[in-house]
């Protein structure tokens, strides 16, 4: 898209033609900072569960069901409008379970409803203690296009880049019930490199 935006510009530009050629470099520099995939400093904190997007918080609560099953879990929902990065991370490390595609509309995703009614790309996550949590892309009022470049199988690490939303949209995170969040409604997080919660310790047999 950047490419194609220069490439578009320079034309323009050879063709003498200043108005187009001034709109197209606007536009590419828009898709440059648009696009932008900065490096980040993961947290090494044993059980931290890390942002899976760049964003606003705008939801935290717990939720009988997600997109991957039925069962109490915990939901955090981060809304990333045009301004913010949009490629998505891994919250924790683990194995990809389960990649389900769920075709739907494209309603605000600031909208509660928006984590049923939209177009959206589910991910279940396998740690290595056994326990699964969901990671969930969800296209907005404008974007139209959820890349997400991992399959079932692949191993990653906490903080690992997975996928992007192209312009306004939503990440909604689900974790096992007995986790703690560590952010609260309106929190402004980074993807990779905030820490939204803290998983409990796992239950060793006799105990």
């Amino acid at each position: 898209m950047i490419g194609a935006a220069a490439f578009v510009t320079t034309v323009f530009a050879l063709l003498g033609m200043a108005v187009p050629a001034i709109s197209g470099l606007v536009v590419s520099l828009f898709f440059g900072y648009f696009f932008r995939d900065p490096d980040r400093v993961v947290p090494q904190t044993e059980l931290a569960v890390v942002a899976p997007a760049d964003g606003k918080v705008i939801a935290v609560s717990p939720v009988d069901r997600s997109p991957l099953g039925e069962g109490d879990v915990i939901k955090i929902s981060i809304f990333m409008n045009v301004f913010n990065v949009h490629v998505n991370r891994m919250p924790v490390a683990g194995r990809v379970s389960r990649v389900a595609y769920h075709p739907g509309k494209f309603v605000a995703a600031s909208l509660d409803k928006a984590s049923d009614d939209n177009e959206r790309n589910a991910l279940e996550i396998e740690m290595d203690d056994g326990r699964t949590l969901g990671v969930v892309q969800i296209a907005g009022l404008i974007a139209r296009r959820i890349v997400c470049r991992v399959q079932e199988d692949d191993v990653l690490e906490r903080g690992q880049r997975f996928g992007v939303i192209c312009f306004g949209s939503r990440v909604d995170l689900y974790l096992p019930s007995d986790s703690t969040p560590g952010v609260s409604t309106g929190d402004k997080v980074s993807a990779g490199s905030s820490i939204v919660a803290q998983l409990a310790r796992p239950q060793t047999p006799g105990t």
